[in-house]
């Protein structure tokens, strides 16, 4: 029998999404059937990752399984944090103002802009040549 999630959310950030699942445990973190180590390759994603436990001091009490796509590592684990802190807040609506004033609960907007037509990339232009 399937053990049911204490909680669920969906977290974005740039064109990624993390979909997040919350269970009772012992604190492990797994990301598209890896450890959040193993998939995220740096130690500082991992902090990024953790940072809604370590607000609500709640590191060591949920399992989190979190599946993740689009975009890179660091939108992943933007998006896996967003939606580790919906979840928290969703469990005990007690969480809900630690994490606001961390700014946890709020979806990063920033995305990357377009290329423009006639210049080499978003901002840059070609060099202007007098004569």
């Amino acid at each position: 029998m399937a053990v049911e999630p204490l909680s669920s959310a969906t977290g974005r950030r740039k064109t990624s999404t993390a979909h997040v699942k919350l269970f009772p445990g012992t604190g492990s973190i797994i990301i598209n059937g890896l450890s959040a180590l193993n998939y995220l390759k740096r130690e500082t994603l991992v902090m990024i990752i953790e940072q809604p436990l370590d607000v609500t001091e709640t590191r060591g009490t949920y399992d989190i399984v979190a599946k993740a796509k689009g975009g890179g590592l660091t939108g992943q684990a933007g998006a896996v944090r967003l939606g580790i802190a919906r979840s928290l807040q969703r469990v005990n609506t007690g969480n809900h103002k630690p994490l606001r004033q961390a700014g946890l609960l709020t979806r990063d907007p920033r995305k990357v802009e377009r290329k423009k037509p006639g210049q080499p990339g978003a901002r840059k232009k070609f060099q202007f040549s007098k004569r």
